[in-house]
C-alpha cells in the first residue's frame, strides 16, 4: 500500500483533507481519489486491451492523420478515417476517447460478444464515470465517437523474433446515428455496435482488468489513465524491483517532448494521481533518477477476473 493510503488508514480522511489543504492541488486530488478507491465496496471490473498499456492514443488533437506509438514489443498504428467528402476526421485523442473505448472493451469481455449495447447503457456508464452526454460535452463526445467509428488500427507485437500483426478497426459499425438537421440529442447512440472481429479476438486474448472506481477518479486525465493502465499491466508480473530512468519513461509516455525537463514537469502529477487510485502499487519516485517499480498485486485479484 502506498504512503497516502497508509496515512489515510492511520489518520482518517478528514485529517488527511486538512493536511492536504495546506499543500498543493495535486495532494488534495490524490487524497480524495485514494479515499474513494479505498471506500469502494462494489469493486466493479473494467477491461482494457493489454496493448494499450504499452502504446496509447494521443492526449491532444494532432494535425497528422496517422499516429504511431511504440512501447516494449508493441507498436500501435492508428489511421484517421474519412468523412463523406473524403476528408480526414482525425485520430481519436484525450480522455473522452479512452472512456468510450473502455466501455466498449469492458462490455465485450463481460458478455463475450462483439455486439455491445449502447443507448441508455452507454449513457449510464459515462455518467458513472463523471461524464454527462449533453450540454458542453455533447460536441466533444460526438467528435470522439466519430473518430473511433471511422479510424483504422494496427497492433504489431514482436514475439520470439516474429512479428504478429493485427489489422482492423475498433468497430465495424458507426457508434452514433447520423445527426438530424436540428441537432436532436435524444437518440445520441445507436442501440448497439459490433466491434471489429480482429480487435475483438485480440481483446479476448489479451484483456487487462482494471478497477472502474479508479477510472472514475481519473476520468478527465488521459495521462493518468495511461499510467494507471501501464502500472496494472507491469507491476504484477515483476519478480524483482525494476528501475526506470526519466529518459526511459519519456520514451514510453512522451517521445514528442524535445527536452527531458519539460516531460518531467508534466508527468509527475499524473503519475502521483495514478498511484493514488492503485493502493496495491509499490512504486518509489526519485526526482533525480526516475522511478523504481516493485512486484505488486494487480488492481483486481486474479480470483475475481472473469466473474
Amino acid at each position: 500500500m502506498g504512503q497516502i493510503h497508509s496515512l489515510l488508514d492511520r489518520f482518517g480522511v478528514e485529517e488527511m483533507r486538512r493536511l492536504a489543504s495546506l499543500e498543493d492541488k495535486t495532494q488534495r486530488l490524490c487524497v480524495e481519489a485514494a479515499h474513494e478507491v479505498m471506500s469502494d465496496e462494489d469493486q466493479a471490473i473494467g477491461i482494457a486491451h493489454a496493448g494499450f498499456a504499452m502504446a496509447a492514443l494521443p492526449h491532444k488533437k494532432i494535425s497528422e492523420s496517422i499516429w504511431r506509438r511504440e512501447g516494449g514489443s508493441i507498436q500501435l498504428l492508428v489511421e484517421s478515417g474519412l468523412d463523406k467528402e473524403n476528408k480526414a476526421v482525425g485520430v481519436p485523442f484525450g480522455a473522452m476517447a479512452r472512456l468510450i473505448l473502455l466501455y466498449l472493451q469492458t462490455q465485450a469481455v463481460r458478455t463475450r460478444s462483439r455486439e455491445v449495447e449502447l443507448g441508455s447503457s452507454m449513457n449510464a456508464w459515462l455518467k458513472a464515470m463523471g461524464v454527462s452526454v449533453g450540454g458542453k460535452t455533447y460536441i466533444a463526445v460526438r467528435d470522439q465517437a466519430n473518430r473511433i467509428s471511422r479510424c483504422r488500427l494496427t497492433f504489431t507485437r514482436i514475439n520470439a523474433g516474429a512479428e504478429i500483426i493485427t489489422n482492423g478497426a475498433f468497430v465495424r459499425d458507426a457508434i452514433m446515428p447520423i445527426e438530424s438537421e436540428n441537432g436532436n440529442q435524444l437518440s445520441f447512440w445507436k442501440e448497439a455496435v459490433r466491434l471489429d472481429e480482429g480487435f475483438y479476438e485480440s481483446l479476448i486474448e489479451h484483456p487487462l482488468p482494471l478497477r472502474e472506481i479508479a477510472i472514475r477518479q481519473i476520468s478527465n486525465k488521459s495521462k493518468a489513465i495511461d499510467i494507471y493502465i501501464w502500472l496494472a499491466y507491469r507491476l504484477h508480473v515483476l519478480n524483482d524491483p525494476l528501475t526506470l530512468s526519466w529518459n526511459t519513461l519519456k520514451n514510453q509516455f512522451g517521445p514528442e517532448y524535445k527536452e527531458l525537463r519539460y516531460f518531467k514537469k508534466d508527468i509527475v502529477t499524473p503519475l502521483k494521481i495514478a498511484l493514488s487510485v492503485y493502493p496495491e502499487a509499490k512504486v518509489q519516485m526519485d526526482d533525480k533518477y526516475g522511478i523504481i517499480l516493485y512486484p505488486s498485486p494487480p488492481p483486481i485479484p486474479e480470483k475475481r477476473i472473469g466473474k
